[in-house]
């Protein structure tokens, strides 16, 4: 038996699946693709997460795109992290190019063309259906470690949302926690020693501060009404296929802890909301995370741990998450070490520092005959890469240099004029982009700080006018009748004394 067939059945053994599975590519030896030596991705196991990796201009978008739109037609829905605006595409159908049928011709695979069901999702001011959650929503714990906030300042903001919940004031937005920080210091400051104890107007000050920096980036787009419900992120259309939801992030690249902010509330939404799986066969939503190290790099250990927390519990509830970033050490290790699926594109060794990390990253792959690891991470060719998985069992699968197949989609991003007309169609865009602004916390207080300030107001002027009319008073009492004044002066008595003299006399 030949070396190529002996490498054809390890590599069917391996993938052999008896459940649904993607076909992402064939599997190459000695650089060259070997046909029908497929390399699946069991359905089953897109729950146990994954990663993308590679240097820019590998093809880590496309893979991305392949991932997704098969999952697609399995009707399983799609959420997608779109930072530089290339996923679009998936929403039409690509083209049959010369390039595509040889590229499938050598994998052994039929190419069809074909677009996805989309929506598109804004947390910005982009056209899309907008994705908005309440500061009641994120509860103090997480918002305290999403504002690297310290124990006693956590503290704070915990008196805060509970003295909201004791007196039915909604906190939905940044102006009603800034406005309720503002009076618990302020006007509300007596009531609240009295109630929960004294609160340092340094702590507060602190908040308000780490606040402003996020409204900075944006969030008073984020919090507010409507709340976006996880629901609407798992539709399929008439024909059975599942929506990929791409969040358009274009504008937020600059705003990394805003992204991160959003990212933790909407896994924490999703673990909260969906009830547990168990072993159903197939996920119930995959997440794909584009430029990953946004949402690690400016997180705090905080975030990170809650982060690292999520990752660990969110796939018992059918959920995968799969990051894609240009090094695997962009991710932390605790959460490298939860993933299952890894499809590793080229890396360039430049420098010593880029030789060192392919070292590091070759180690983090199974030990294969066929394969100097360290040595085919720097001669894969576009659109090829070293993939790894787990299989039915849970067992890793054998380590394949692939071929990756081409995504059925458009490989370029849509034109104005499709993205409207995405939009124009779009249902969850005449639900989620009506501007609403109901009465809470923001909108109580000045109400109550207005009254206040009018009864104040009347009672200075009550005791003004009593002060009034007591020196009014006093000043009548004391006043001499004029008669009296007349007929008690010196001269009016020596004039009477006179008269009576000259009558004496």
């Amino acid at each position: 038996m030949s070396t190529e067939e002996t490498f054809f059945d390890h590599i069917k053994e391996g993938y052999t699946t008896k459940g649904d599975a993607i076909i992402i590519g064939s599997a190459m030896l000695d650089g060259s693709p070997v046909k029908e030596a497929y390399v699946k991705l069991p359905l089953k196991t897109f729950n146990r997460h994954g990663l993308i990796a590679g240097a820019t201009g590998t093809g880590k978008t496309k893979t991305l795109q392949i991932l997704s739109e098969h999952l697609s037609q399995q009707g399983i829905p799609v959420l997608q992290m779109d930072i530089k605006g290339d996923l679009s595409g998936i929403a039409k159908p690509g083209e049959e190019a010369d390039f595509i049928k040889d590229r499938h011709a050598k994998i052994g695979l039929p190419y069809e063309a074909k677009g996805s069901p989309v929506e598109l999702l804004t947390l910005s001011e982009q056209d899309g259906v907008r994705l908005r959650a309440t500061v009641s929503e994120f509860g103090p714990v997480l918002l305290s470690k999403m504002l690297d906030l310290n124990d006693v300042q956590s503290g704070v903001l915990s008196v805060v949302f509970k003295y909201c919940d004791d007196n039915g004031l909604p906190l939905l937005d940044i102006k009603d926690l800034r406005k309720t920080l503002q009076y618990i210091t302020g006007e509300g400051k007596e009531e609240i020693e009295k109630e929960y104890g004294r609160i340092s107007t340094a702590s507060t000050g602190a908040i308000l501060r780490k606040l402003v920096e996020l409204e900075q980036q944006g969030a008073e787009l984020f919090f507010g009404e409507r709340s976006f419900e996880i629901d609407d992120l798992m539709r399929v259309d008439e024909n059975g296929r599942g929506y990929i939801n791409i969040v358009r992030l274009t504008d937020i690249q600059d705003k990394p802890k805003l992204f991160s902010t959003f990212m933790l509330s909407l896994l924490a939404e999703i673990y909260n909301t969906m009830p547990e799986q168990g072993d159903s066969g197939r996920p119930e939503l995959v997440v794909f995370i584009d430029e990953a190290h946004l949402i690690f790099d400016e997180a705090s250990d905080a975030l990170l741990d809650q982060i690292e927390s999520i990752v660990k519990l969110i796939r018992s509830k059918g959920v995968g998450l799969y990051f894609c970033t240009q090094l695997p050490t962009d991710v932390p290790d605790a959460v490298l070490s939860q993933l299952g699926l890894k499809i590793q594109h080229a890396l360039r060794a430049f420098t010593a520092k880029d030789r060192k990390a392919i070292k590091l990253t070759a180690e983090n792959y199974p030990i294969s005959e066929y394969y100097d690891t360290a040595e085919v991470l720097t001669s894969l060719g576009t659109g090829e890469a070293l993939i790894t998985a787990l299989n039915e069992k849970g067992r890793p699968t054998p380590l394949a240099a692939t071929m990756l197949r081409a995504p059925m989609s458009r490989m370029d991003v849509l034109t104005d004029t499709e993205i409207g007309e995405i939009i124009d169609n779009s249902k969850l865009v005449k639900k989620y982009n009506e501007i609403v602004d109901r009465e809470s916390a923001y909108e109580i207080l000045n109400k109550k700080i207005e009254q206040a300030e009018t009864e104040e107001a009347q009672q200075k002027a009550k005791q003004e006018h009593e002060k009034v009319k007591k020196t009014s008073s006093r000043r009548t009492s004391t006043r001499m009748n004029p008669i009296v004044k007349v007929l008690t002066s010196a001269t009016f008595i020596r004039g009477v004394f006179g008269v009576l003299n000259k009558l004496t006399k």
